[in-house]
């Protein structure tokens, strides 16, 4: 994942921007004018809507974006253009148009059920005028966006002159497009790089049933061929992702809890585009988009994900490399304050683990199950060097660490360098804190940093230094 915390991506958004306007409160009572609930409202909160829900999973990610489309002139549009502002979003490009009602989209929801939406927008084609406004605009700054996403909701901005004016600029100049589609025809696309449509749009736009494999090419085909498309690809909710480059590859869903698909979409396209502007192939993209759609899934609500929750998530599901769990004390920190901001329950260990052997795994295990993040602070050789002897460690620090994240029941793995872990403990203030049983009736380093204490006997017989003997011969 570092490649993509380094990444510089310059990423243009153009669609339709709206904003979510809820209204929370409580209801205790009837009207007396009418057979309707009283809400009384406690507080309101907006958060970006639309395309703008794209906008925010782009900037959770790292990405530098920019914004173009068409807003009324009016509170609301004044509204929104704020809004972009106080994330540090480009909206130079965004045009205003007279006579034209931004969108905003009211909810009010008392004892966390929703009572009623009201809506205040314009779905009518925007005028040609604003077209060819934002069509040069583009044509001035095309070259410096890695990806272009049209982010379709229907309500009019993304017309076909507009949709056929940017691919053109788009594929002048070797830049993406990709394309969330809204509707049943999708030709106001063609020559785009990729669409993200749904199972169920796929099936209305092309008239294919897709119910099993053989259908579910016809539909990637006739998709790519219509609508000449570099990739057809199609987002099939807890099945994954299928695409047809030269021929047709899933890539099975990782969603481990599904609580809310709101908004899975805008975060599908968003890290599609993310992966692609940093130069990933599209097996890659497709792996990097099932990871960020599983984490945003798991939260409540139209949500986002961060390149440390998808590395945390991968993980969590032991798809990564041994390396990724391998933390220093700056990482694990920021690793931990996430996990427990979710509520997890982090548990803590430590030891040289120089040749791992089946009582190592066993107590790790039972250390696992004592909570839900289980951190193994791991000695330095030069610290394992002062506690064993000069002919240890056997195995140097890279190689223990390395095999340690390997194992299932190891979350992330820390090197220290000092002879015990107790600037480690102090810092991280586990939970639970895990020793052997040899320490029964002794001082444990960092007990009173860590929630309790719990000691775990070894199995008998399994030792580090019992191998090594039987290594050498000696009787064990």
């Amino acid at each position: 994942m570092d490649m993509f915390k380094e990444a510089q991506a310059h990423i243009l958004v153009i669609g339709d921007l709206m904003i979510d306007h809820y209204l929370w409160g409580s209801c205790e009572r009837i009207s007396p004018e009418a057979p309707v609930q009283v809400v009384d409202i406690d507080r309101e909160t907006t958060v970006l809507g639309g395309a703008g829900n794209v906008i925010n999973n782009l900037k959770a990610l790292g990405s530098r974006v920019s914004v173009a489309g068409v807003i009324g002139d009016d509170e609301n549009g004044e509204e929104l253009i704020k809004m972009l502002n106080e994330i540090d979003v480009v909206s130079d490009d965004l045009i205003i148009q007279k006579n034209r009602k931004t969108s905003k989209k009211s909810r009010v929801i008392a004892v966390s059920q929703q009572i009623l939406r009201y809506d205040k927008e314009s779905k009518n084609d925007i005028e040609q005028k604003s077209v060819e406004k934002i069509l040069k605009r583009v044509a001035n700054s095309v070259e410096n966006y890695d990806v272009i996403i049209l982010s379709d909701y229907g309500k009019g901005v993304l017309t076909d002159a507009l949709c056929q004016g940017i691919i053109s600029l788009a594929n002048s100049k070797n830049v993406k497009v990709l394309v969330d589609p809204k509707g049943s025809d999708f030709s106001k696309y063609r020559g785009a790089y990729l669409l993200t449509p749904n199972k169920k749009e796929a099936i209305l736009a092309t008239g294919i049933d897709i119910k099993d494999a053989n259908s579910l090419k016809e539909a990637l085909l006739k998709l790519k061929n219509e609508c000449e498309l570099d990739i057809s690809l199609i987002t099939l909710s807890e099945d994954g992702i299928a695409l047809y480059d030269s021929e047709v590859k899933t890539f099975p869903t990782v969603a481990k809890e599904v609580f809310d698909v709101t908004g899975a979409g805008d975060t599908v396209i968003a890290s599609i585009a993310f992966a692609l502007s940093v130069g990933k192939n599209i097996e890659d993209v497709a792996k990097f988009a099932n990871l960020a759609a599983g984490v945003v899934v798991g939260k409540i609500g139209s949500a986002t994900v961060t390149i440390d929750e998808i590395e945390e998530y991968e993980a969590s599901l032991h798809k990564s490399t041994s390396d990724a769990h391998i933390k220093n004390f700056k990482d694990i920190n920021a690793v931990v304050s996430r996990c427990r901001a979710n509520g997890k329950k982090i548990v803590f260990t430590n030891g040289c683990f120089d040749i791992l052997h089946v009582g190592h795994v066993k107590y790790l295990q039972i250390a696992k199950s004592f909570g839900d993040i289980l951190i193994v602070g791991l000695n330095s050789d030069a610290s394992v060097s002062r506690l064993k002897g000069p002919t240890r460690p056997v195995n140097i620090a890279e190689d223990r660490a390395y095999l340690l994240a390997a194992l299932e029941a190891v979350d992330f793995v820390v090197p220290f360098s000092e002879d015990t872990p107790y600037e480690l403990i102090k810092m991280l203030h586990p939970d639970v804190l895990v020793k052997g049983g040899d320490y029964e009736g002794k001082e444990v380093v960092g007990t009173e940093f860590a929630g309790k204490l719990k000691l775990v006997d070894f199995v008998d017989g399994k030792s580090t230094t019992k191998t090594i003997e039987k290594i050498q011969g000696q009787k064990c």
